[in-house]
């Protein structure tokens, strides 16, 4: 990983995929330094945790009920696509129902960390497309319930009287959320209160990881996924007062976890499996990238996403996920699919989750001609000048609005987001459609006349290009 990460990255693919490389290098298939791949894999399964719990925390009980919508909305709505027209496609090629089920719902499925990771990289988590694509993942890990109890009745001795079990394996979950989150409120705080008058930092973080990982094992226990569970624990605690102090603790142990996950996924690539034939792995898992990105992209579009948030979107949860090798695994043990079959699927998966960062890459190299439309719209006359220019209108530079609007201080506002625009003049907010990184654009907003000029732009490479042009001019 010391070798592999830093050249990948250097070179422009991602510190993913310098991990995948690595793992592969010294896994079974590789030199064999590391064999028992599955402890490595179930060890490094906090990676994720810790992902997932620090992601919570940014996220207050208030926003996650404001999230409700794209969570069971874009979210139900891409499951039950993408598993039905994979069931439809596997049943034309005449697979056998009940494999067909299995197989349909595990290849629909994202992968958590390949997706956040990458959304982290590019800084993209609060852009739309990034927030769509947690709602998304976020529906997926609650559906792990109800995947679950399907397998169950898939087997053939579902006819036999065990309902009932499958209703408490149901109920048994919700009940143990529901302890969860009263004991987040009233147990979790008082704890940390007692343990941070004691002033000693090693106990702090001690308790700040054996709350992460209770609340994961015991989720675990009860049929849930453990980044669910830790998920859960993080919104309980956005609310706390110590938050900024967990983020603090966890985020080394987090990045440390994480980057052993991705070198583990590397290690299980099963080379064995993929050289029995090389072509037809790699096409399957080129189709299975292909799928859900039409899928996700047709989504995006009905839900009145952007081109460019929607392609954005498809392109980022298009892969398999590592909940497959868990459905995969219970089909398996269940005597619904045979381990060859199961194995050809998983090196699929595997092989596509590896190719997440690479389409990234090809996506913006493309993207400009893709969305030429969309780049053809014309940029507003700019009527007024005023002391101060806001370039971007997300969050932050709402917020410089709003203060500006208090104080009665005049602005010019501009975003190059044609949805944001939209959204900010329902709210009744002027502001003009346009390019900051334009000189042109900035002459015609009076930029060499103004007092004060604001980035308030998520993307850094572009903030400091149009730092460097107004310095410059």
């Amino acid at each position: 990983a010391v070798i592999s990460v830093p050249l990948f990255k250097r070179i422009g693919l991602g510190s993913v995929v310098g991990y995948l490389v690595g793992g592969t290098i010294i896994g079974p298939w590789g030199i064999g330094l590391i064999t028992d791949v599955d402890s490595i894999l179930h060890l490094s399964e906090f990676g994720v945790v810790l992902l997932l719990f620090l992601i919570g925390l940014e996220l207050k009980p208030q926003r996650l009920w404001i999230l409700r919508r794209p969570v069971f909305g874009l979210g139900g709505l891409q499951v039950i696509l993408t598993s039905l027209t994979f069931f439809i496609l596997l049943s034309l090629l005449g697979l056998e129902k009940r494999q067909a089920i299995v197989i349909s719902i595990s290849i629909s499925l994202s992968s958590t960390a390949f997706a956040l990771q990458v959304l982290g990289e590019k800084n993209e988590l609060n852009t739309t497309h990034g927030r769509s694509a947690f709602a998304i993942l976020l529906f997926q890990d609650l559906a792990i319930i109800p995947i679950m109890a399907t397998l169950s009745f898939l087997t053939e001795s579902s006819s036999n009287p065990g309902s009932h079990g499958s209703i408490k394996e149901i109920l048994f979950p919700i009940g143990t959320i529901i302890a969860v989150i009263l004991a987040g409120r009233f147990l979790a705080r008082p704890l940390f209160k007692l343990v941070a008058s004691s002033a000693n930092h090693e106990i702090f973080t001690a308790l700040s990881l054996l709350i992460v990982i209770g609340v994961s094992i015991l989720m675990n226990q009860v049929g849930l996924s453990m980044a669910l569970g830790s998920f859960l624990g993080g919104v309980i605690l956005a609310d706390s007062e110590y938050r900024h102090e967990l983020e603090s603790n966890l985020e080394p142990f987090k990045g440390l976890f994480l980057g052993l996950f991705f070198l583990a996924v590397g290690m299980s690539i099963n080379l064995g499996e993929v050289l029995k034939d090389p072509i037809l792995v790699i096409l399957l898992a080129f189709i299975l990238i292909l799928v859900k990105t039409i899928i996700l992209y047709f989504i995006g579009i009905i839900t009145k996403h952007s081109k460019e948030v929607s392609l954005n979107l498809s392109t980022i949860i298009s892969q398999g996920g590592e909940f497959a090798f868990v459905i995969l695994g219970v089909g398996v043990s269940l005597s619904i699919l045979p381990k060859e079959r199961a194995d050809l699927v998983i090196a699929v998966v595997t092989l596509s989750m590896g190719l997440t960062p690479i389409l990234g890459i090809l996506k913006d190299k493309t993207s400009k001609w893709i969305l030429k439309e969309d780049q053809n719209i014309k940029e507003d006359t700019i009527e007024e000048q005023n002391r101060v220019i806001v370039a971007g209108f997300g969050r932050f530079g709402q917020i410089i609005a709003r203060m500006l609007f208090v104080h009665k201080i005049g602005f010019t506002a501009l975003e190059h987001n044609p949805d944001q625009v939209n959204l900010a003049r329902k709210f009744g907010y002027k502001i003009y459609y346009g390019d900051a990184s334009k000189l042109s654009l900035l002459r015609s907003a009076g930029a060499e006349h103004a007092d004060l000029f604001i980035l308030a732009i998520q993307d850094i490479d572009v903030s400091v290009k149009i730092a460097e042009l107004i310095k410059k001019n």
